[in-house]
């Protein structure tokens, strides 16, 4: 059974367009699943520590017949190929960040993982490229995907390129 999943990739360091480009061939790699759809990139300012640089952001759409935390696995070997240290500073600099946003309809929670994402509801990097892909979306709860955007300013988030191209 394949079902339609989420994920969320940023980048602030080591070429960040590059990094986002390179994870989408990783991606495209990943057994058992297929690369639906990618959204515009964004530049967004940083959450954690202001005297880090700009993320790059995307959103792709993936079927997967992966469980959850297989496909995290993967996501997680992807980071670590393309030079993602994890550090105990939350919210710094990274090469790579992957992030499983929705997975199906399915509400995740394990000490590995949480979907929906945490916090993604006040998150515009987050909701404006998932919109893109997925207007009509209803998360999990019940709660359609306009309506999160409607409470969810933009926040100094800007839409710079149509598409991310792959490679």
């Amino acid at each position: 059974m394949s079902l339609r999943c989420f994920v969320g990739l940023g980048s602030n360091l080591a070429e960040p367009e590059a990094q986002i480009r390179e994870a989408l061939c990783a991606l495209d790699r990943v057994p058992r699943t297929e690369l639906q759809a990618v959204s515009s990139l964004y530049r967004s300012p940083p959450l954690g520590p202001a005297e880090q640089p700009d993320y790059l952001n995307a959103v792709v759409s993936l079927h997967t017949a992966l469980e959850a935390e297989s496909l995290l696995d993967h996501l997680q070997d992807i980071e670590r190929a393309q030079g993602r240290v994890r550090k105990a500073e939350r919210w710094g600099p990274r090469s790579l960040d992957l992030d499983i946003l929705l997975f199906g309809d399915q509400i995740v929670d394990t000490p590995r993982l949480t979907v929906p994402h945490y916090h993604m509801h006040h998150r515009a990097f987050v909701l404006y490229p998932l919109a893109e892909l997925a207007p009509e979306l209803v998360m999990p709860d019940g709660t359609p995907l306009s309506a999160l955007l409607e409470r969810c300013p933009r926040a100094g988030l800007e839409r710079l390129v149509d598409a991310v191209g792959r490679g």
